[in-house]
C-alpha cells in the first residue's frame, strides 16, 4: 500500500509530504513514476512530495495517514532507512 503523510515538513519555501509504501520499494517507484514524481525526490525510504501534489498522490490511490503511522509502517515492514549520524 501507497502511504502519504500530511504536508508538515517546510524546507525550500515550501511545505512537504512523505510518500512511502509498507510492501516494497519496488510498488513506491512504481507508483512514483506513474504519477509524475521525479525520481530526485526519493530520499533513502520514501519520495518527497510537495504539498500542492497531496491531494494528486491521494487522488492516485495513496492512503493519507499521521507521520508516525507512516514511519510505524516502515519500520514494520523493514523499509525503513534512517539518516547516518
Amino acid at each position: 500500500m501507497i502511504l502519504i503523510d500530511p504536508p508538515n515538513v517546510p524546507s525550500r519555501g515550501r511545505m512537504w509530504s512523505h510518500l512511502a509504501s509498507d510492501t516494497s520499494y519496488d510498488e513506491l517507484h512504481a507508483f512514483a513514476g506513474r504519477v509524475g514524481v521525479p525520481p530526485r525526490g526519493f530520499d533513502r525510504d520514501h519520495y518527497d512530495v510537495p504539498a500542492e501534489a497531496y491531494d494528486d498522490m491521494i487522488s492516485a490511490g495513496a492512503v493519507a495517514v499521521s507521520s508516525r503511522d507512516l514511519v510505524s509502517a516502515l519500520i514494520a515492514a523493514g523499509l525503513r532507512r534512517r539518516k547516518p549520524r
